[in-house]
């Protein structure tokens, strides 16, 4: 196949994500207008023998201080095939073309997973004292394609971001948790959850805790959500985004597509005591912001709340239920293994992406760019 790459517009980037079984939401057209901080393109791949378009690619440039060059980044993508013999072929024409409108540096995400873990494995791994680590463990699944693609990456001059092992060294998360619905039934997922999550379920609903969708274009709702969120980043001691990110947030994607973000929120005797934030694209869901008051944990409303919001990814026919980022410390006494804890109890997999990769066009500012970022 032969290819030529130009600009797209949004209609044209979005029919194609749209005719697609799932793509990340860090792809989609309106992800752009969240990152309004970023300036943004579209990028198709078109098949020259038909016209035909088979790749996007939505790229966020970042202008350095002071002169008017930029790092370009593809979070989670491009949307391409990434099996392709010919990956040269693909990547080729995007530098060119990303040089050509001044960028001095390419990082992207190639949505392929190298490896999954079943919650068996991972149960079995932390009961071993031994192993403190995700990839200590025996993968339940290998992908051998995923090796190739990163060892033509890297003789293409692509040099993988470094994640410290942790998993969060890149800006989108390397390793991920996600539930698999395609081809069950809801109650076989139910099933499979662990005992402390079946009961922690049971005890909300014995406990009265019900929940319910809000909307963010309701201020009321737009408060609570920011009240639980910003109780949850005192307490886990990150920095919380304002509330004009995620009415920005939800107003855009909801503009592309009713059903792109969702809220949610558990109630207990009339008082909002948990939230969350869903996105849905094609058959992928994701499970995005979580929030939740410092009381009321013993009514378990976090639990409650993930079961409705799988429940209701089931029933738009979602093929998977992503947790999104986990750590990939298996070590109790690392502060991130909590996250894994409670997401291994949904009986899903931890799923290994590729992780982050950049390519310099110009290595000096590239080198510039690494040594600010690592001094942040």
């Amino acid at each position: 196949m032969s290819l030529t790459l130009r600009t797209v517009s949004r209609e044209q980037h979005l029919a194609y994500i749209q005719s697609l079984p799932s793509a990340s939401h860090c792809q989609v057209p309106a992800w752009a207008d969240v990152k309004n901080e970023w300036r943004s393109e579209s990028l198709g791949w078109f098949d020259e023998r038909t016209g035909e378009m088979v790749g996007a690619g939505l790229v966020l440039y970042r202008q350095l201080p002071k002169v008017k060059r930029y790092l370009a980044y593809l979070p989670e993508g491009p949307v391409i095939n990434w099996y392709a013999p010919n990956l040269d072929e693909w990547l080729r024409p995007m530098l060119d073309h990303l040089k050509q409108h001044g960028a001095f540096s390419v990082k992207m995400g190639p949505p392929v997973v190298i490896r999954r873990w079943d919650a068996a494995a991972i149960k079995k791994g932390i009961q071993d004292q031994d192993v403190k680590r995700l990839r200590d463990i025996e993968a339940t699944h290998i992908e051998p394609r995923a090796f190739e693609v990163a060892d033509k990456l890297r003789r293409m001059g692509w040099q993988q971001g470094e994640d410290g092992g942790a998993g969060f060294g890149d800006v989108q998360p390397r390793y991920v948790f996600q539930v698999p619905l395609e081809g069950r039934s809801l109650e076989d997922v139910h099933k499979s959850f662990n005992q402390l999550w079946r009961r922690n379920i049971k005890k909300a609903d014995k406990a009265g805790v019900q929940v319910v969708q809000g909307d963010m274009a309701n201020p009321y709702d737009l408060d609570e959500w920011q009240r639980l969120y910003e109780i949850t980043a005192e307490r886990d001691r990150f920095r919380p985004r304002p509330k004009a990110y995620f009415q920005r947030m939800w107003n855009v994607l909801n503009a592309e597509d009713p059903q792109r973000m969702r809220l949610y929120f558990a109630e207990h005797e009339g008082e909002r005591i948990s939230a969350a934030t869903m996105l849905v694209v094609g058959g992928h869901v994701w499970y995005s912001y979580g929030a939740s008051a410092n009381h009321k944990r013993e009514v378990r409303p976090s639990n409650a709340m993930q079961w409705r919001m799988l429940q209701d990814a089931y029933a738009l026919g979602a093929s998977v239920y992503d947790l999104r980022g986990i750590s990939d410390s298996l070590d109790e006494n690392d502060h991130l293994f909590g996250l894994i804890q409670f997401k291994v109890g949904t009986g899903g997999q931890a799923a290994e992406y590729l992780g982050e990769w950049d390519f310099p066009l110009n290595k000096l500012l590239h080198k510039a760019l690494d040594m600010y970022m690592s001094r942040r």
